[in-house]
């Protein structure tokens, strides 16, 4: 079955739902984050949040298309952790390199890879060039998706902006999606 189409449900749910809520008050600096919503930002209510498993076994399970409210720069780990994205670093490298995202690629399962079919990602060092979390943002909705320049733990999101986290196996996708 097509992502899209859960995908499309969920934002027409949301706009429906979204249609009966109070506004909600402007955050105070000193309070929690509000919680994200299904709906993709604007410019000024926040950065969305994406996670794309790819073509790896268990992409369903980590897929995620979200709203993370900022009316203000936000880090990129601060915008995945409101999102709910549990994030996993490398031995070698820590938290600069993303080597899963919600648990996948599994530690116990090959990736299905082609190019090596028995590779079973450890999270020691560096991902495999054929089988790994890239990193991805557009400063606004029409503008093109561009690999991140610099790692998760530095990266600093405005409103209106869209991290993507897209895995990347065996060259494909090479890309976000339009």
């Amino acid at each position: 079955m097509s992502r899209a189409l859960p995908a499309l449900a969920a934002a027409v749910l949301a706009l429906t739902l979204s249609a009966c809520a109070p506004a909600a008050p402007k955050a105070d600096p000193g309070s929690p984050s509000p919680a994200p919503s299904a709906a993709t930002c604007t410019a000024d209510s926040g950065v969305t949040v994406i996670v794309d498993g790819g073509n790896l076994p268990g992409a369903d399970e980590v897929a995620l298309d979200t709203c993370v409210p900022a009316d203000e720069p936000i880090a990129a780990t601060d915008a995945l952790a409101a999102a709910g994205v549990e994030l996993e670093g490398t031995t070698e490298y820590g938290d600069e390199i993303v080597c899963r995202v919600n648990g996948q690629p599994s530690a116990d399962e090959p990736v299905g890879s082609t190019e090596d079919p028995d590779y079973v990602e450890s999270c020691e060092s560096m991902p495999a060039g054929f089988a790994y979390w890239g990193l991805w943002v557009r400063p606004s909705a029409d503008a093109e998706w561009g690999f991140a320049q610099e790692g998760i733990a530095t990266l600093q999101l405005s409103p209106g902006e869209s991290l993507e986290l897209l895995f990347s196996l065996d060259g494909e996708p090479a890309a976000p999606t339009p």
